[in-house]
């Protein structure tokens, strides 16, 4: 990453905490786009100052719908290019059955976990193209790749989020900016908190026990899911677009390795699943 420019969101705590000290040792210059000025200033002071390397700080509310567009018009403004965007700010929203939700808290988990990051992806798009290429990151989650009951909003915004960045990466691939999202495993933030605090009769016994049971051993790595994003914004990844890739499950070490078989190819992104992917052979009806 040495000399190339990252902005990511939701950078002050979490995963964003652990992406950007990942990247700032990488030696990439920083943008870094969090709710609070104090929090940022915290995490820009404790970085250890690296010779020629920038953090900038944006305190920024992605549930505005100005502010993503405003986001990059600040950083056209201050930086050269924008080599990697990375879509990590997200709320776990209202937890329940969809009936049950608060409407304004549902629409507002749509806006972060969704809108936001699509309107960070139209605003830069044109940024990147200029600049030669780029790579857009976008954080995806539980729901994306099968239902998740009572997590109505964060389930459908990152099922939302997957599909578009499959779009996009289409539209993007002549201009080599590429689009991928990461699917970093069940982690231990504060999003598990929201679930323990929820109980079992709000949140589902199953994501009751699953969480407590990320809380006891500690989830997946945080620092391995920042090393996938560090492959995919490289240069050596640009090939690689379009693909849904999982921190825990996937390969992805040794993916340069099958580049031309994802090439083309729906490995790694969401499909409707048909009776002969299931060994049946269904007749149609004339």
């Amino acid at each position: 990453m040495r000399g190339r420019y990252c902005l990511i969101t939701g950078s002050t705590r979490g995963l964003g905490e652990v992406l950007t000290r990942a990247f700032w040792e990488s030696g990439a210059h920083l943008l870094l786009v969090a709710r609070t000025a104090e929090d940022l200033e915290r995490q820009v002071a404790s970085l250890v100052p690296r010779p020629g390397q920038v953090a900038l700080q944006l305190a920024a509310d992605l549930e505005k719908p100005d502010i993503p567009q405003r986001v990059i018009e600040w950083a056209r403004s201050r930086l050269p290019r924008l080599d990697v965007l990375i879509n990590n700010a997200a709320v776990q929203g209202p937890i329940g059955t969809l009936w049950n939700n608060d409407w304004h808290s549902w629409l507002a988990a749509l806006q972060v976990d969704l809108i936001a990051p699509v309107a960070l992806c139209h605003a830069v798009a044109p940024w990147m193209i200029e600049s030669g290429g780029g790579s857009i990151i976008n954080l995806s989650g539980g729901g994306a790749s099968g239902p998740r009951p009572h997590f109505s909003a964060y389930a459908t915004a990152k099922a939302g989020l997957v599909r578009f960045s499959e779009t996009l990466a289409m539209e993007l691939r002549a201009h080599n900016v590429s689009v991928n999202c990461v699917a970093p495993g069940a982690l231990d933030t504060a999003m598990l908190d929201e679930i323990i605090r929820a109980g079992a009769d709000v949140s589902t016994p199953s994501e009751y026990n699953q969480a407590l049971e990320v809380r006891r051993k500690g989830g997946a790595s945080l620092r391995n899911v920042a090393d996938l994003c560090l492959f995919l914004g490289s240069e050596a990844a640009r090939g690689i677009t379009g693909k849904l890739i999982s921190a825990v499950w996937d390969p992805w070490p040794s993916l340069l390795q099958h580049s031309a078989d994802l090439a083309g190819s729906d490995i790694y992104t969401l499909r409707r699943i048909t009776p002969r992917d299931r060994g049946l052979t269904w007749e149609a009806e004339r």
